[in-house]
């Protein structure tokens, strides 16, 4: 019959083989997680650039103008405008398809009389992701929109069109 300790030893043997074994399996689990996190890293940066990138606005390249009720398409590579001094009878297709978007939700907002908007707000009406680099892109735009007398800022970070706006499907609008 085998001694107690000899017995104790065999199971403390297989025990440690099986410690030894799964260390080298979570060394090489690890291994692989650390080189799948900084691939994961190094596409979140390169996605924020590239959102970083679209988002900016304000270049001095010509005004975009569609037609009338016309709006392109949305793979068509976006192109910086300026956004012209909103003026009697100037209807929202002189704005790029950004622009227009921006302001057709809130028409529509004001339209069911639903109040004004924030850039988070509005962020998530779009269906993006609600992050710090589209909000303020999405902020960037709507204070332009605000100077230049498309939108009214009705308090701190809220807004809707502003009075005398043209814009389609609203009060008989073009």
């Amino acid at each position: 019959m085998p001694s107690v300790v000899g017995l104790l030893e065999q199971y403390e043997r297989v025990a440690r083989r099986r410690v030894d074994g799964l260390r080298e399996e979570a060394d090489r689990i690890q291994a692989e997680l650390a080189a799948a996190e900084k691939e994961w890293q190094e596409w979140s940066i390169a996605r924020r650039r590239v959102d970083t990138v679209l988002a900016a606005d304000g270049g001095d390249t010509a005004d975009v103008k569609a037609a009338p009720g016309a709006v392109p398409p949305r793979d068509a590579a976006k192109t910086k405008s300026r956004v012209p001094v909103s003026r009697e009878g100037m209807t929202w297709s002189v704005l790029s398809v950004d622009y227009q978007r921006i302001l057709t939700v809130l028409a529509d907002r004001a339209r069911l009389h639903q109040g004004p908007l924030t850039c988070q707000e509005m962020a998530a009406a779009f269906g993006m992701d609600v992050v710090p680099a589209r909000v303020e892109a999405l902020r960037s735009k709507a204070k332009r929109l605000v100077a230049r007398g498309w939108l009214a800022e009705t308090a701190p970070g809220r807004f809707t069109p502003a009075p005398g706006v043209n814009v389609v499907g609203q009060d008989g609008g073009s």
